[in-house]
C-alpha cells in the first residue's frame, strides 16, 4: 500500500514558465471529513481539477473539489447520501503561516488542505434524503415518505390562534 500523497504537485516547471497555467487532476483519501450531520467516508475518493498559475509573490489555485458524503436524513433518520463539490481560489506562497493563504516549500506544493477546506465547507450540516422528505409522524413515528399512518397534522397550538385569524382574514 503507498503511503505517498496523492495530491502533492511540482511547480518547479510553472516558476520556470510564469505565464504557462498547469492543470493537475488528482485524487485520493481524505480521512476525517465530518461535520455534524454528515461526512465522507473515510475510504472515499476526493477529487480535485486544479488549474495553477504564478502570481506574483506565489502560486493561484483554481479549483473544483468533488467527494461523496453520507449521513442521517433530519426528518426520517433514513440514510441520506449525495455529492458535494466545491469551487475555491486560493493563493499559496512560500513561508505563509496558514493563516490567509496556503503555505508551500520548494519546488511542491501541497492541494490536500485545499480539498478539504473545499469539501468541509460544502457538507451538509443538515442532509436530507430527498428535497422533499415527509419526515416521521409526531403522533406514532411511522416514516411518511412510505406511506400514510392515518394520523392527521399536528393540530395547531392554541396560542397561535389569534395569528391564524389574521392569516384566514388576508386569505
Amino acid at each position: 500500500m503507498s503511503t505517498a500523497n496523492p495530491f502533492l504537485v511540482s511547480v518547479h516547471a510553472l516558476r520556470r514558465d510564469p505565464g504557462a497555467p498547469k492543470h493537475e487532476h488528482r485524487a485520493g483519501r481524505l480521512p476525517g471529513l465530518r461535520v455534524s450531520g454528515s461526512s465522507v467516508p473515510d475510504d472515499a475518493e476526493v477529487t480535485i481539477d486544479a488549474t495553477l498559475e504564478h502570481a506574483d509573490g506565489g502560486i493561484v489555485v483554481t479549483a473544483t473539489v468533488d467527494a461523496p458524503w453520507v449521513g442521517d436524513c433530519r426528518r426520517c433518520l433514513e440514510p441520506a447520501h449525495g455529492t458535494v463539490q466545491g469551487e475555491m481560489r486560493e493563493l499559496y506562497e512560500r513561508g505563509s503561516d496558514g493563516e490567509e493563504t496556503y503555505p508551500y516549500e520548494g519546488d511542491q506544493l501541497d492541494l490536500a488542505p485545499l480539498a478539504r477546506d473545499a469539501v468541509l465547507l460544502e457538507l451538509p450540516q443538515a442532509p436530507l434524503c430527498q428535497e422533499d422528505c415527509q419526515g416521521l409522524c409526531p403522533e406514532c413515528g411511522a416514516n411518511r415518505n412510505e406511506g400514510d399512518c392515518g394520523h392527521a397534522d399536528v393540530p395547531t397550538d392554541p396560542r397561535w390562534a389569534a395569528l391564524e385569524a389574521l392569516r384566514t382574514q388576508d386569505s
